[in-house]
């Protein structure tokens, strides 16, 4: 059983940084990549990091880079997503998924999703 729980969310205002945090098993940990998507009211969900488990290998969606950033500790097998210069568009659910990343860059999303954190940008 795959087990993904996202945390970390909140009330930010524009300019500020939140840490998500999305613990899982070591088992998926080990066999699994590990990605972040969000979804904005009214909106269809959307990619926003990924990270090669096996070899690190990280990609972003082009509206994150410079901004968000993907990283992962081995020991608590937990995955980071770390959002500075939120703006209020960066407001969403962000939910964790385990899927594959390829050396494309491209990210596959399985069917195991997390409950969700809602991340909330004020202007």
């Amino acid at each position: 059983q795959v087990q993904l729980v996202e945390s970390g969310g909140g009330l930010v205002q524009a300019g500020g940084s939140l840490r998500l945090s999305c613990a899982t098993s070591r088992r998926t940990f080990s066999i699994s990549d590990l990605g972040w998507f969000r979804q904005a009211p009214g909106k269809e969900r959307e990619f926003v990091a990924a990270i090669g488990l096996a070899n690190g290998r990280t990609a972003y969606a082009d509206s994150v880079k410079g901004r968000f950033t993907i990283s992962r500790d081995n020991a608590k097998t937990t995955v980071y997503l770390q959002m500075n210069s939120l703006k209020p568009e960066d407001t969403a659910v962000y939910f964790c998924n385990a899927g594959d990343l390829y050396s494309s860059g491209k990210y596959y999303p399985a069917t195991y999703w997390g409950q969700g954190t809602q991340v909330t940008v004020s202007s």
